[in-house]
């Protein structure tokens, strides 16, 4: 089965066994989470949901991505200012799709 999430403010197309990095969820390592935000499952399109649907998964780990640098700066005025940012994520392992 193929669906159709929300979360975080953004959809991501799942399936059944698929691997998706989110933006970090406040749930324990190991453990399932249940989208009840699903969008489409099958082509069956909701408005804006579709109902009685779920998706579940497995959190498999919580971590940062890769530094982003941000470096600013204004010419001629000598002004310069660099800025490291790391995102958080949660790695989900998609384990069933219920319609």
């Amino acid at each position: 089965m193929k669906a159709i999430i929300e979360t975080g403010g953004k959809q991501y197309y799942v399936t059944e066994g698929s691997v998706i990095y989110v933006e970090k969820l406040n749930v324990e390592a190991l453990s399932d989470v249940v989208f009840d935000t699903v969008m489409a499952v099958d082509g069956k399109i909701g408005t804006p949901y579709v109902k009685g649907a779920k998706v579940t998964g497995k959190v498999e780990k919580h971590g940062k991505q890769k530094k982003v640098v941000v470096y600013k700066y204004k010419p001629k005025k000598k002004y310069r200012r660099t800025q490291g940012h790391r995102q958080p994520y949660t790695k989900i392992t998609i384990t069933k799709i219920e319609a």
